[in-house]
């Protein structure tokens, strides 16, 4: 990448916010990924926009990172700019019932600030791996629950670096898909809407969910949670389980034992290793049961 498009990366927010070959494992749950050629920590939404007018404007690959919960990045990494919005780009404000969260707060964060203002309803979320931006463009759910469900409002960016604020209505959220990721917004932040509660019953419930999540799935691995979407009628791991694949490996990568939704990082796994294991996991089921699995993992760079 030449050194003036670097510089005006470094104007708009400092040289420590511009990292440079930056090594992806250190930013996807999976641990797996060579590096990307700039790596961008923006803190607030004027520095986002000026991030993408320079990648617009310079006809630079840009990628919109969280804390890489739902991704598998190349063994080769990123030709392009990757944006984070994690840590640098968090912080929660409640008013009333409702929680003003910027897109890189953690779920987890936002469930237990849900808690603490005894306001109910976000439960779910608690253990979902993910930021709440990520949450967002996929309609992440869980135990019955999804961000459609506590949804008021999103502010997005779109691609010509306009900020809108769409009402939840106008989201058409639907499984793993929002009117966000079929447009390609970038979101900034979102409203929250919640009911009054009691704090002890929050708590137990969150803890009643976590326990499940903790005997069921293999958090002790890295992974990137529920490998492949759930197929209309059926559950992905149920039918993994029954093509007999439960265990199965490629390299370091396995089809977890405890629950065979996963794919997991027995250590060393490459972005090839997981690759390969899917597409062999997806023949397989195709030829036992005639249901094509759909991935839910999100992949970047060269494959």
């Amino acid at each position: 990448m030449r050194e003036e498009i670097i510089n005006q990366f470094r104007a708009v927010a400092g040289e420590d916010r511009v990292l440079l070959n930056e090594p992806m494992k250190k930013h996807t749950t999976f641990r797996i990924g060579g590096p990307a050629d700039c790596f961008l920590l923006p803190e607030k939404s004027g520095q986002v926009r000026e991030f993408l007018r320079i990648c617009r404007e310079e006809g630079l690959p840009y990628f919109i990172l969280g804390n890489g919960s739902n991704l598998l990045v190349s063994d080769q990494g990123y030709r392009g700019v990757v944006i984070q919005l994690y840590r640098n780009y968090s912080g929660i404000e409640t008013e009333g019932n409702v929680l003003r969260v910027q897109a890189g707060t953690l779920l987890s964060s936002v469930a237990a600030a849900a808690r603490n203002a005894s306001l109910t309803g976000f439960e779910f979320a608690g253990g979902i791996p993910g930021t709440l931006g990520g949450a967002v463009v996929m309609n992440a759910g869980a135990y019955g629950g999804e961000m459609k469900d506590v949804l008021a409002d999103v502010t997005v960016l779109t691609k010509e670096g306009e900020i809108l604020v769409i009402p939840a209505a106008q989201l058409e959220m639907g499984y793993r898909t929002s009117i966000v990721k079929t447009a390609g917004y970038i979101v900034l932040e979102a409203a929250i809407s919640l009911e009054e509660g009691e704090e002890e019953k929050i708590r137990a419930r969150m803890k009643e969910l976590s326990d499940m999540r903790t005997s069921k799935q293999p958090l002790e691995y890295p992974s990137a949670g529920s490998t492949f979407k759930r197929p209309e009628g059926y559950f992905a791991g149920k039918l993994i389980m029954d093509s007999g694949l439960r265990g199965y490996r490629v390299g370091g990568a396995q089809v977890s034992e405890k629950h065979c939704g996963f794919v997991i990082n027995t250590g060393d796994a490459t972005a090839r290793d997981v690759r390969v294991l899917m597409e062999d996991v997806k023949r397989i089921v195709y030829e036992k049961f005639g249901v094509t699995l759909e991935p839910e993992v999100k992949f970047l760079g060269e494959f």
